[in-house]
């Protein structure tokens, strides 16, 4: 393999990682700046109050989004499976 096609998989790779994630990083960050603005505004110092917010937020997320991430990591495999075959194995 020369180095354009394996840098070109990494490429894809990192980006469809990057694609699949950020919604639930976004989620994430913004509930736990709010949370943390709500935190600060009230002086309530409650561990359980930063995390049980997130963890709802991302598992909603990821409940409405899972069938998105699924298509698309099927196309990266899709992707990379016919590379494969196109290449013969080498």
């Amino acid at each position: 393999m020369s180095f354009e096609t394996v840098s070109g998989i990494l490429q894809d790779t990192i980006y469809t990682s990057l694609l699949i994630s950020a919604p639930f990083l976004v989620a994430a960050i913004v509930v736990g700046l709010g949370i943390s603005i709500l935190q600060v505004a009230t002086q309530i110092n409650e561990q359980a109050l930063t995390v049980v917010p997130k963890i709802v937020i991302v598992l909603a997320i990821f409940a409405g989004l899972f069938p998105w991430s699924m298509r698309t990591m099927i196309d990266f495999t899709r992707r990379l499976l016919f590379y494969v075959a196109e290449r013969g194995g080498t």
